[in-house]
């Protein structure tokens, strides 16, 4: 298992390199003042301010010197400067990545829960009624757009029946109490934040504010573990230690719980750890209906005001989350299963 884990982390550098060289190439196809961006808050309109900064900053230099420099910069944390944010590219991820962080851990619990449970479910049931039902629904889950199943929700939960908020993380008077001197905020999580104030109000009304985004994403991802896992279960259940473990006279409940669920997991954690990746990075659909504050908004918000040195920031967090998750995923993966790490 060590020498797996070694063999993932060596291998972490050379896609982190790759993926810089990728970015650097996209921002070398930039105007010069755009890439002055990356290291001024604004340039100066004066006659020969922006050959000062070119200079100042070497960016007619060599490609390679260039990229050096670029390289730097980004170790000690310095993605440029949102216009669209106002302020740092990388304070701009700081500040958002709670709201998504906070959306992505509720929403994967119900994803994985009901997707896993119903997989099962309907590969115990196999070619029934319920097995029927359950693989309509989940051709109806992954073909739903986002954006009409979240617009459904706001129209009837919020705009109609009046029980939800229709969007944000705060009501406007919670958020006053957030915002004011005193509140304590070690995780930037209003949920886990207002119990440590000992604000039950402000618990209450974070998780009102998230039921219609958590369901939206839940009922379009849901239906994807529903169909890994029913898959994966049916392979199990034909498999002989299966057909063994009957033969030998154990309790049918025995043979689903010890033998073959175990086993029908592995591509389910797979899968269930991409998502949960994927939630990181920004629901960008469900956060722009919803306008929710997380990462997912501030790609939107950046692409639509041509703010490129921000889509650029972003692009290279989120590279860099999908690259990390991806070796935990594997790692996760080569425990559970011992001939993962043996290839």
């Amino acid at each position: 298992m060590t020498n797996y884990i070694i063999r993932r982390l060596l291998l972490l550098p050379v896609i982190l390199f790759g993926v810089t060289l990728l970015i650097f190439a996209m921002i070398s196809f930039l105007s010069a003042e755009q890439r002055a961006a990356l290291y001024v808050a604004d340039v100066p309109k004066k006659p020969g301010a922006l050959e000062k900064i070119i200079e100042q900053y070497g960016l007619n230099d060599p490609v390679h010197e260039q990229y050096g420099r670029w390289i730097k910069s980004m170790a000690d944390g310095n993605l440029g400067f949102s216009k669209t944010g106002k302020q740092p590219v990388a304070q701009v991820i700081r500040d958002r990545i709670p709201a998504t962080a906070e959306l992505a851990l509720w929403s994967i619990v119900p994803i994985l829960v009901v997707g896993i449970q119903l997989g099962i479910l309907s590969a115990l049931r196999h070619n029934q009624w319920s097995d029927h039902v359950l693989r309509v629904a989940s051709i109806v889950g992954t073909s739903a757009p986002t954006f009409m199943v979240g617009l459904l929700l706001l129209m009837f939960f919020a705009a109609y029946a009046g029980w939800l908020p229709t969007g944000d993380r705060l009501t406007h008077e919670m958020q006053r109490v957030v915002d004011a001197p005193g509140w304590r905020s070690p995780t930037g999580l209003l949920t886990v934040d207002g119990l440590v104030n000992g604000r039950v109000d402000v618990v209450w009304d974070a998780l009102k504010h998230l039921v219609l985004p958590v369901a939206t994403l839940s009922f379009v991802s849901w239906a994807v573990m529903l169909r890994i896992t029913r898959s994966s279960m049916l392979e199990v259940l034909r498999q002989e230690y299966v057909q063994t473990a009957r033969a030998k006279g154990l309790a049918e409940r025995a043979v689903i719980q010890k033998h073959a669920r175990p086993n029908a997991m592995l591509p389910v954690v797979t899968v269930g750890g991409f998502q949960l990746i994927s939630l990181l990075n920004g629901a960008v659909v469900t956060e722009t209906v919803f306008n929710w504050p997380g990462i997912g908004r501030s790609f939107v918000q950046a692409a639509s005001n041509l703010d490129i040195i921000t889509v650029l920031g972003l692009v290279l967090f989120s590279s860099t989350l999908l690259i990390v998750g991806n070796l935990a995923v594997d790692v996760l993966y080569a425990w559970l299963d011992p001939r993962v790490r043996l290839n």
